[in-house]
């Protein structure tokens, strides 16, 4: 066993306590943005997820300035472009689509210019690379509080809203219909989101956090078709990738020939797409029937079984006589008298002001007595 443990491990992961704050905050990162993004997937939120995470660059480029954390602008800036990007987009996809693109390239535009002064009017050395790519390794242990109250934020509106999430996900007009606040679950959502997105970039950077989002998630709703299972598995899945990587980029300062170290950000998102590749390759699940349906061969049953089956039986009341003995009332012949006009009496004439006479007993005899065989039965 020690060997093992040697073998995966290299010396001193136990002991380093950058490697312990990378663990805590990189799996509470890894499960918020499991949980969350399994929502986002289903409510097909992956475009506002990445806008997300592309907009918190000018947070994280901003906070440098300014001399703050720079989780505090991640979250701050991104849930600010959430409300910005609710408000102004409209109900159906392609107006939420426009709506993201237009706060996130006006967020990118921000961005370029807080990574210029940053990398000109201040001393701080290496900021574009740690806002874009993440740096676990380097984190503080002051930002530990923080990064709890974001992940408890966000995974409240999780447990709260999962039922009218799902609802309105689903149809829009029947929660709405039920009284659901169909606006005001979104712009939750949004937040719920904006928050993932900003743990995740200050993990693995804002460009990879996308990743943390939408992989995890993705790969769980291949595996299951429940969403609670899918968030659940998703959480889990992305606290396992995100440590392995750790371990995995912890070890490669001992991979020759440079010794360097590799950034764990390229770890967690190759085993990402290792774990999603594995997901499509393994076979789907079908669901099963509500009940068990059994069928009988139809050469199995007799053709006047079927019919009788299939024919209402007919019952005659005593207190009517049979159709077979009610007489049959016939009408008098009606015959006209014969006219003087000697042109009547051509017998080729097909004048029917001058034809003869029509009898009509027999019709009139035959509708009388299926008259009154209707009324017998």
């Amino acid at each position: 066993m020690t060997a093992i443990l040697h073998a995966v491990f290299a010396p001193g992961f136990f002991a380093s306590a950058p490697v312990h704050l990378a663990l805590l905050t990189g799996g509470v990162a890894a499960f918020v943005s499991g949980a969350v993004g399994a929502f986002a997937v289903l409510r097909g939120q992956s475009y506002a997820g990445h806008a997300l995470a592309d907009i918190s660059v000018t947070g994280g480029s901003g906070s440098y300035l300014v001399g703050i954390s720079p989780l505090l602008g991640f979250a701050g800036v991104g849930v600010l472009a959430a409300a910005v990007m609710d408000m102004i987009g409209i109900r159906r996809p392609r107006g939420r689509d426009l709506a993201t693109g237009i706060v996130r390239g006006a967020g990118l535009g921000l961005a370029a210019l807080f990574l210029f002064w940053d990398t000109t009017h201040t001393s701080t050395t290496g900021a574009a690379v740690t806002v874009l790519f993440g740096s676990m390794f380097t984190l503080s242990p002051a930002v530990v509080p923080l990064v709890i109250a974001c992940a408890v934020v966000a995974l409240a509106i999780i447990v709260i809203l999962a039922r009218p999430l799902l609802l309105s996900s689903v149809s829009p007009d029947l929660a709405a219909a039920r009284g659901v606040g169909v606006r005001a679950v979104g712009l939750l959502c949004l937040i719920a989101i904006a928050l993932a997105v900003s743990l995740s970039a200050l993990t693995i950077g804002t460009i990879l956090s996308t990743a943390l989002l939408v992989g995890p998630a993705a790969t769980a709703m291949r595996l299951t078709r429940r969403p609670g299972r899918a968030a659940v598995g998703a959480a889990f899945l992305g606290v396992a990738v995100t440590w392995a990587g750790i371990v995995l980029a912890y070890d490669s300062f001992t991979w020759p020939p440079s010794h360097d170290g590799w950034p764990v950000s390229f770890f967690v998102v190759a085993l990402t797409l290792v774990c999603y590749v594995l997901a499509q390759l393994a076979p789907q699940r079908r669901r099963r029937p509500a009940g068990r349906v059994t069928t009988v061969p139809v050469a199995t049953v007799p053709a006047s079984t079927v019919l009788a089956a299939a024919a209402p039986a007919r019952t005659v009341p005593a207190s009517t006589a049979p159709a077979s003995t009610a007489p049959a009332r016939t009408a008098p012949a009606r015959t006209a008298p014969a006219s003087t006009d000697p042109a009547s009496t051509d017998p080729a004439s097909t004048d029917p002001a001058t034809a003869g006479p029509v009898t009509t007993a027999p019709a009139e005899a035959g509708r009388a007595g299926a008259a009154e065989f209707r009324m017998g039965e």
